[in-house]
């Protein structure tokens, strides 16, 4: 069964203080005159009393405590829930109530490098940081075992299945990947640690990756891998774009006419103007001295 939280209101301590000094005032000038100047037949019922006066007086000063800003304290009565003080300050609470303070403060996450397989397989080295609070403190105290170890393990879980979820590093511009898309990859991750920590009664303000690296044992190979790919990607870009202007060059021609060239003399200057635009080399200008026909 799930608890809701239920703030409640105590009374401030300060004007409790006052009675209790008065009080304690009493009761010392009752003992001395039960001891010193009372009759002897009258002496031990004084006594008797003071005594008594003396325990419930110790009783009451158990009542209070201190807040800090951004900290709660949780009433528990005989295992009964009855509320939570969230007003800081010098206060006084039943004696009996089991006070129970929990900050609420933000607080950061860090759970050090975790070693896991992305989603094609490679191992990797992740971490992340996760900044987070205690907004239902009934929740945080009573649905789970020690809300912050139950964030500890439900925030490295999140961020194993998140990395399980996604490559690496990919060239491919519509497909996610740890690497290459951190704001949404980051968005993802405080999504998924939200969604397992809310029955602690936790709000997850922010989740980022703070290191991700290839592990060691395949960092070589996949360097070489990621060179492979970037070089296949950018070459593909650049026969694109060759393809592009070759096109826009026969465009303009025709589009002038004052050159008019049959199908041969096209594929000729294509394939120049392709071995031209996707060389590594600068061109090198060639005069010829004749005709393609002689």
């Amino acid at each position: 069964m799930l608890t809701k939280e239920q703030e409640r209101s105590v009374m401030d301590g300060w004007a409790i203080l006052g009675f209790v000094i008065a009080s304690g005032l009493l009761l010392l000038a009752c003992l001395v005159y039960g001891v010193g100047w009372a009759e002897d037949d009258n002496k031990i019922p004084v006594v008797i009393c003071v005594v008594l006066g003396i325990m419930l007086w110790v009783f009451v000063c158990c009542g209070f405590f201190t807040l800090q800003p951004n900290e709660a304290a949780v009433l528990v009565l005989f295992g009964d829930y009855k509320g939570t003080v969230k007003t800081e300050g010098f206060k006084w609470a039943n004696p009996l109530y089991k006070k129970i303070k929990l900050s609420q403060r933000w607080r950061n996450f860090d759970g050090g490098t975790t070693k896991v397989n992305d989603l094609r397989g490679n191992p990797i080295d992740i971490s992340a940081v996760v900044v987070w609070r205690v907004t239902d403190t009934a929740k945080a105290i009573f649905d789970v075992d020690h809300y912050e170890h139950f964030v500890s393990v439900q925030s490295e879980a999140a961020l194993r299945h998140l990395a399980m979820s996604y490559p690496y590093d990919t060239f491919e511009e519509d497909v996610l990947s740890l690497r290459g898309s951190t704001e949404e990859i980051s968005e993802a991750l405080q999504r998924e640690v939200q969604e397992r920590v809310a029955k602690a009664g936790v709000h997850v303000e922010e989740a980022r990756l703070n290191h991700l690296a290839y592990a060691p044992e395949i960092a070589g190979a996949m360097l070489q891998r990621q060179q492979a790919d970037a070089v296949v990607a950018a070459r593909s870009r650049i026969v694109e774009g060759a393809v592009g202007m070759v096109e826009m060059a026969l465009d303009k021609l025709e589009e002038y006419g004052k050159i008019q060239l049959d199908e041969e003399r096209k594929a000729a200057m294509v394939s120049n103007l392709l071995v031209v635009l996707c060389a590594h080399q600068p061109a090198q200008p060639i005069v010829n001295a004749g005709t393609l026909y002689t």
